[in-house]
């Protein structure tokens, strides 16, 4: 009998407009427990719309989304570093200690000994360790999502969203943070993130999905190079959509693939 594979994430048909403007069109897929994938497409292809309605801050118009039972409350959600607000009056090991907030409450204390560890380490996984007092507003753009990555790691999810965490930051700081994101794949979270990059994607990304108000392509990474649907020929702006929906091995109707019952790791 084959070997059943718990699934995290499991769209289908979702679709969504602004508007006149369809954003997604009937996206289906299938996102396996422990998978860490990249999501490419053109600008405007809804890459952001789907990871919000993944993390459940929007609603999909059309078709479901439906995440694994033992993950409520084990998501976290990073947006574009453009749409975050930098002015709050918090020092930088404050800000990440709100990562603690679904276990602790709103300012946990750090009487609490294991709770300060917890947080200090975050912050010298992301090399901020000599920024714990600095105020939040006083970070350089990369400072500032390596602050973001120690409050996911301080949140410590199991399903983890992210959405260009590269954009507009220094090498360095990318370089640092791909390898918190293999820490994480190495830990067997699942991981679903945005990008643009497609030497990153190809160097490090096992799984892609390639979007593009519908689904253009999924499954491996390397494959969908061979099958000239990843290309660093080929600008993402020349997709077009395809007149049928793609053929994948993430199947909806695979019965290789469970969702992960409540409570079950």
């Amino acid at each position: 009998m084959k070997e059943m594979t718990v699934a995290h994430v499991i769209l289908d048909d979702v679709s969504y407009h602004y508007g006149h403007h369809k954003a997604l069109q009937d996206v289906s897929g299938v996102f396996p427990a422990g998978s860490l994938t990249a999501v490419a497409g053109p600008n405007g292809a809804g890459k952001s719309t789907l990871l919000k309605i993944i993390a459940g801050v929007m609603k999909p118009q059309k078709g479901r989304v439906i995440v694994a039972p033992a993950l409520k409350g084990k998501i976290g959600y990073l947006p574009q570093i453009s749409a975050m607000e930098r002015d709050y009056p918090l020092n930088v090991r404050d800000a990440v200690s709100t990562g603690l907030w679904p276990g602790a409450g709103s300012f946990p204390s750090f009487q609490d000994g294991a709770l300060k560890t917890r947080v200090d380490k975050a912050l010298e996984d992301v090399g901020l360790q000599d920024f714990a007092l600095r105020q939040m507003a006083e970070l350089s753009g990369g400072q500032f999502q390596r602050l973001l990555f120690a409050r996911l790691i301080v949140q410590d999810p199991q399903l983890i969203l992210l959405d260009e965490p590269f954009a507009a930051i220094d090498a360095q700081t990318i370089a640092s943070l791909i390898q918190q994101i293999m820490a994480w794949h190495t830990q067997g979270r699942t991981i679903i993130c945005i990008l643009h990059d497609l030497l990153l994607i190809k160097k490090y990304f096992p799984e892609s999905f390639l979007l593009a108000g519908k689904c253009m392509g999924r499954g491996h990474t390397h494959t969908l190079f061979e099958q000239k649907l990843l290309s660093f020929d080929l600008d993402m702006a020349e997709l077009v959509t395809p007149e049928k929906k793609v053929d994948s091995a993430f199947s909806i109707q695979d019965s290789a693939f469970r969702i992960q019952e409540e409570g079950k790791q």
